[in-house]
């Protein structure tokens, strides 16, 4: 079993408050067992920090297990921590990743975006078509920011960062979409460079639930060398709630010979 150290020492305290308010935990909860508990004024939740020493390893626990379910790193069952779940690490550089994953998923994970929106729009009505337009907007632009803590903002197959390349791309349409729940969903979204993006949105291109891209045979083969679909690109970072919606969107625009893979082979 790992300990941590107990009083938590002089540098421990230090390290620990450094890592948290330079990953959005600004505000000190308190110390109870070695754990150093922290809280943000923006991210939803709270985290503990604690060392075995002042040279690691070092361990974060983390409140909200929705938050820790999507942390892709493998969990410790060595110490039992404060929070839901509690991850180890061999120096402040692991720590302050995964602070930094923690801080984005708590402030895009699917309740949070929705909250921002309904405060947003609580204030106007859909009774005419530009009030309907102002709040697709307003829900847009809120899902677009929850999408890019979420994905870093990076697109995951391309590895672009520059934002005026980044597209809030649905899985499932706004428009097709029961619930504004379900619009403002991150898991019904993927960060896509602008011409993954335009491939996607036109049902083109697909994905596995595995991540693997599935192409339509009405791609063109410039544009399947702009996408270098040769290299097999793979979407990484699906949880089960993208892959249902994925399945959707497999469905919706399923060609009439079906999907190919960059093998050549038919997909589903």
């Amino acid at each position: 079993m790992i300990q941590p150290e107990d009083p938590p020492g002089f540098i421990v305290r230090t390290e620990a408050q450094k890592a948290a308010s330079n990953n959005g935990y600004r505000l000190i909860r308190g110390i109870e067992g070695g754990w150093l508990c922290f809280a943000s004024t923006t991210a939803k939740g709270q985290v503990w920090i604690a060392s075995v020493s002042k040279s690691g390893p070092w361990l974060l626990s983390i409140g909200r297990p929705e938050v820790g379910a999507e942390i892709e790193l493998p969990s410790t069952s060595a110490t039992i921590g404060p929070g839901a779940v509690t991850f180890v690490f061999d120096n402040l550089e692991g720590l302050y990743g995964a602070l930094d994953r923690v801080y984005r998923l708590g402030l895009s994970l699917p309740d949070v975006p929705f909250a921002n929106f309904r405060a947003a729009v609580q204030n106007l009505s859909r009774a005419t078509e530009i009030e309907r337009l102002v709040i697709q907007r307003i829900g847009q632009d809120v899902f677009r920011q929850a999408l890019m803590n979420y994905w870093g903002g990076r697109c995951p197959l391309s590895g672009i960062t520059d934002t005026a390349l980044l597209r809030a791309s649905h899985i499932v349409p706004w428009a097709e979409c029961a619930t504004d729940e379900q619009r403002l969903d991150v898991h019904n979204g993927l960060l896509l460079s602008a011409l993954w993006d335009s491939a996607f949105d036109a049902g083109l291109i697909t994905f596995e639930d595995d991540g693997l891209v599935l192409f339509s045979p009405e791609l063109s083969a410039e544009a399947c060398s702009g996408l270098g679909l040769a290299k097999e690109p793979k979407l990484s970072g699906l949880t089960s709630a993208h892959r249902l919606n994925l399945k959707w969107h497999r469905a919706r625009y399923a060609p009439r010979d079906g999907w190919m893979t960059p093998t050549g082979a038919t997909g589903m």
